[in-house]
């Protein structure tokens, strides 16, 4: 699977100019040798993060922005090789309900379809963010199939906590999507940021313990002083970085995923089928969920 990951720097609210540059974007990719297969973005593509209550004017319901970027994507040059997914960060208007949210779109020459849409569940609200005061949360965590194999998405927090990329690998994501916004934060050793460090380590240690890939598309450039730290990645099932961005500028990345990985790496260590045969007994446990009652137990 050939991966293209889009670290951008949008202009804070400005949907139409955003819009062009996806599009020179797509024209750049469209016409490479080999298609790509896989196009990644970040979190708040196409309208920068920190909207606030510009959030409300800013969003998409999602069926109309699909509708959008597949044809962004068939006016570029070389689009019709060959089928394309696009993964989008976006502000979501889902019937006067708003999320932080990104879909999974397949574009193809006689059409496009959205595989699925998750919703951020951890909105942050310490710090500079107040995400929650403007935002729902999404309520369920999936996973979905894709012509590749199923993968999940976990946008920014989501990614911070490390039960949601271990339920994502029990549910059967062989790949986990990560679109993020996230400022800098700290100094770490040898002058780096501390946030950045800690996303290398989080995601490399999920990439190992799962067997999974993990893309992560980070969003670059400043809003309000605040700035975004880019820092993108693709890490593949044995915790190896096969790519990486710098924190700042706008980039875009290129990798190759050998998908038969995740079976390599899995059947080396078998972490997450040792986790599938405890989780029974992790998810009775009468301290963590006190009303539940385990199966042939009479209450």
């Amino acid at each position: 699977m050939k991966v293209a990951v889009v670290q951008s720097k949008p202009r804070k609210g400005d949907v139409d100019a955003n819009l062009a540059e996806l599009a020179a974007i797509f024209a750049q990719l469209a016409s490479a040798e080999e298609p790509y297969d896989l196009i990644v973005t970040p979190e708040a593509a196409l309208t920068g993060y920190f909207l606030e209550g510009a959030v409300y004017e800013r969003a998409f319901v999602a069926d109309a922005l699909a509708r959008t970027l597949a044809e962004l994507w068939r006016a570029a040059p070389g689009s019709a090789r060959a089928p394309v997914d696009v993964v989008l960060g976006f502000y979501e208007n889902a019937g006067g309900t708003y999320y932080n949210a990104a879909l999974y779109l397949r574009i193809d020459a006689a059409g496009h379809e959205i595989l699925h849409v998750h919703r951020k569940m951890f909105l942050p609200t310490y710090g500079v963010f107040d995400e929650e005061r403007f935002l729902s949360r999404g309520r369920r965590l999936q996973t979905f199939e894709t012509r590749f194999g199923r993968m999940a998405i976990l946008i920014c927090e989501d990614a911070w906590h490390a039960i949601m990329p271990t339920v994502a690998a029990i549910k059967g994501a062989r790949v986990l999507l990560v679109p993020s916004a996230s400022p800098g934060r700290g100094l770490g050793a040898g002058g780096e940021l501390e946030s950045v460090l800690h996303w290398r380590n989080v995601l490399r240690s999920y990439a190992v313990e799962h067997g999974v890939f993990v893309i992560y598309a980070g969003l670059a450039g400043f809003e309000g002083g605040k700035g975004m730290t880019g820092s993108s990645t693709v890490i593949d099932p044995f915790g190896d970085t096969l790519v990486t961005a710098p924190t700042l500028g706008a980039h875009v990345l290129s990798a190759e995923l050998d998908l038969s990985d995740v079976d390599v790496a899995r059947a080396g260590l078998p972490l997450l089928g040792d986790l599938g045969a405890v989780l029974p007994d992790l998810l009775f446990d009468t301290e963590l969920m006190p009303n539940l009652t385990p199966p042939g137990v009479t209450p």
